[in-house]
């Protein structure tokens, strides 16, 4: 086959890829503002603390999802 014809199909298995990888930090991110909700709905005086760890762990799952972007482009 013609080497451009397998590097547009290596592209765009790649951008499949991280589509489908997209997935589990979007996963991670509902059940972890499930679970806080959750939380603040049963002890409200806890709203603060229960925020602001939802909010590291949002930051947190949102890096894994951007490292991956990354390395897709970095091992293209």
């Amino acid at each position: 086959m013609d080497p451009i014809v397998l590097a547009e199909i290596s592209g765009n298995i790649n951008s499949v890829g991280y589509g489908l990888a997209a997935i589990g930090p979007g996963i991670g991110i509902g059940i972890l503002v499930g679970k806080a909700l959750e939380g603040i709905a049963r002890q409200p005086e806890a709203t603060g603390v229960l925020r602001t760890n939802m909010f590291l762990g949002i930051a947190f799952v949102e890096a894994l999802a951007l490292i991956g972007l990354v390395a897709g482009f970095i091992f293209q």
